[in-house]
């Protein structure tokens, strides 16, 4: 029984580490209701410029980042070009853009960013769709990309 505490005890320790995730270590999982208040307002704005961009796809008027809102790669990477062919591939697939969704944030401990998911919610209801926004030490977006939806995050 003794035997069976000790392993249980330290299986559950190795749950809490950290994990290696493409050569970066990625903290656990944080929820909304465990977040400090700069890790929420990171998310509202990791929310707001995600939720820009999946707007465009419905109306086709994409505002741009700003030098505040973003790195200089993201800005350089979402110009109205890119954006207007990625809407039109989701609106023919996933119907038009609803809202976001947070799921949950995963703090990069190799270079103290924070990847923030949320399930990209549209009319087909087909529509499995994940949108990571990770904000950087200086509260900007430092990248934006969608991926198909899985439960965790890989």
């Amino acid at each position: 029984m003794k035997k069976l505490i000790i392993i249980g005890c330290l299986l559950s320790l190795m749950g809490c580490k950290t994990k290696n995730v493409n050569g970066k270590l990625m903290g656990k999982s944080v929820l909304q209701t465990e977040m400090s208040t700069a890790e929420e307002a990171q998310k509202n704005k990791a929310y707001e410029l995600g939720k820009r961009i999946l707007t465009t796809c419905n109306n086709a008027k994409f505002k741009p980042f700003t030098q505040s809102e973003a790195t200089d790669k993201v800005i350089a990477k979402s110009t109205p070009e890119n954006i207007k062919q990625i809407c039109v591939k989701y609106n023919l697939k996933y119907g038009l853009f609803k809202d976001l969704q947070f799921v949950e944030m995963i703090p990069n401990k190799t270079d103290k960013t924070n990847v923030f998911r949320f399930k990209a919610l549209f009319e087909y209801a087909k529509a499995n769709k994940e949108l990571r926004v990770t904000m950087n030490s200086e509260n900007k977006a430092s990248a934006i990309t969608t991926k198909d939806w899985k439960d965790i995050f890989e």
